[in-house]
């Protein structure tokens, strides 16, 4: 039977419904192989997800996705790194900062355009974790100004939207760095909420790769059949690795599954292997 992964899920301690332990748990309950915890911003979980891992004989990949400045939406994915390292801890903290502020601008942007949602009620949901857009979703599907956390990002909280704020303290290429420094590898996420031109995706990626990015997010839940052609056409040319994941979120996401997306999302476990290099 052919070992399939999932290198891009996230827990409680960000926006995810899962705790580290359970959504290992999950993954095994699906027949996955191997997954990464890639929380926003944080790497409070991946201990606990490690020692389920080891627990429960499935693979767990120490990761992040850390969120950088862009027009629209850019975030690095950071696989294999050392979770105790000081400069990445330190990354963090003032990361987590500038998070908050980000927050307070989103709770503005919502109340401003009518809808009585708070960051408090955003924080009690987060239950201590990392807050981030699911969470103020969340509060507005409960509210009933949405019929889903699909359909809040969709009208009110992605890039280009009257929620969203584009408030981020690093840059692509510090993200990279700050990735790098902590003996990981960086690969860019989700290509499409880039929302570039071919030509000029192509150029970000390539100037990435010169400042030490490893490779691209191939396959995704998001991706059509021709996005993911194209990407991993991009790799090639520009010599990338692939990295594959669903974005899975648990109940916070509940029309993403883990390790397949919307079904149909196969990603195989040789990713992995190229990746370690």
């Amino acid at each position: 039977m052919e070992k399939l992964i999932d290198l891009h899920t996230h827990s409680n301690k960000s926006d995810g419904s899962y705790s580290p332990s359970e959504l290992v748990m999950y993954a095994k309950k699906h027949s996955l192989s191997a997954i990464a915890l890639t929380d926003h911003d944080t790497v409070d979980g991946v201990k606990e997800a490690v020692l389920a891992g080891k627990k429960e004989n499935i693979e767990v990949v120490s990761g992040i996705e850390l969120s950088a400045k862009s027009k629209t939406e850019t975030h690095i994915l950071g696989y294999f790194i050392d979770i105790s390292n000081e400069n990445l801890q330190k990354e963090l903290a003032g990361i987590k900062k500038v998070r908050l502020e980000r927050n307070k601008e989103v709770e503005h942007n919502l109340q401003k355009m009518g809808f009585e949602v708070s960051l408090a009620e955003a924080e009690r949901l987060s239950g201590g974790g990392i807050v981030g857009r699911a969470h103020f979703a969340r509060v507005m599907m409960d509210k009933g100004y949405v019929k889903s956390v699909k359909d809040a990002f969709d009208k009110y909280l992605s890039s280009g939207k009257g929620g969203y704020s584009s408030n981020q303290k690093i840059t692509p290429e510090q993200a990279v760095e700050i990735i790098k420094n902590a003996g990981g590898k960086a690969f860019a996420a989700h290509l499409h909420l880039m929302k570039r031109t071919d030509d000029d995706l192509f150029d970000f990626l390539k100037s990435l790769k010169e400042a030490g990015l490893d490779g691209i997010e191939g396959f995704y839940t998001d991706y059509t059949f021709d996005m993911q052609k194209k990407y991993l056409d991009m790799a090639k040319r520009l010599d990338l690795l692939i990295s594959g994941g669903t974005d899975f979120h648990g109940a916070m996401k509940p029309h993403i599954e883990i390790g397949t997306g919307y079904g149909s999302l196969k990603i195989p476990y040789s990713l992995l292997d190229n990746m370690r290099g």
